[in-house]
């Protein structure tokens, strides 16, 4: 993650969600500072992994394609970027939300 310049400095991120793991994020939030436009928890891939996944929402399959684009961070870094997502981090696996109209929206099958 050298080179990145992040929206947050680490003096600005507050203990809000400690102890959730790690989950991935795109630079959309960490470097442009967007807000979290959908978000989904898979499975863990291991034992750190909280299994969310979090992105502005106009990320497309070039950008995802370019592993200089996402990382993987603190669940608590990403709350503190965007803390409208807090509610949700005990969301089962498998939830999915889209944030629309200033709100988040839980997404059924084939949405």
């Amino acid at each position: 993650m050298l080179g990145k310049i992040f929206k947050l400095k680490r003096e600005q991120i507050a203990p809000i969600a400690l102890g959730r793991g790690g989950c991935l994020s795109t630079d959309r939030i960490v470097v442009d500072g967007e807000p979290v436009g959908y978000m989904y928890r898979e499975a863990p891939n291991n034992e750190l992994d909280s299994g969310w996944r979090f992105f502005a929402g106009d990320e497309d399959a070039s950008y995802m394609a370019n592993s200089q684009r996402h990382g993987v961070y603190d669940v608590n870094t990403i709350v503190n970027y965007d803390p409208d997502i807090l509610p949700f981090l005990d969301a089962a696996v498998g939830s999915r939300y889209e944030r629309a109209k200033g709100t988040f929206r839980l997404l059924g099958d084939g949405e």
